[in-house]
């Protein structure tokens, strides 16, 4: 999320929109948004359909637990709702670095 808001001045000189989603309470995100000074919209994703949709929701595993939770990703939607590009399971490094690529490359 904060990789994406330092690199925010040049996603919006592209002409893209960013969206964050999340399966936490839209209260939750309100909170996390303005302590991380982000300045694009997260929304809430609660029964994470979205999620589950662009296949970014499955098992995952942290400190030897398995669990379902959303699967870090991103995806470049061009103007017309076509998926133009889809990274998941990605670092947040390699994520920023392959969106912003993307988007200043098109």
């Amino acid at each position: 999320a904060c990789g994406f808001r330092d690199a925010f001045p040049k996603i919006s000189a592209a002409g893209a929109t960013v969206l964050g989603i999340s399966p936490d309470s839209p209260a939750t995100l309100a909170e996390w948004r303005a302590a991380e000074h982000l300045p694009y919209t997260l929304l809430s994703d609660p029964d994470h359909k979205i999620a589950e949709a662009y296949g970014a929701w499955g098992e995952r595993t942290n400190y030897g637990k398995t669990y379902m939770g959303i699967i870090r990703s991103h995806f470049i939607v061009g103007p017309d709702g076509t998926l133009e590009e889809e990274h998941i399971q990605i670092s947040p490094n390699d994520s920023i670095a392959k969106g912003v690529q993307a988007l200043v490359n098109s």
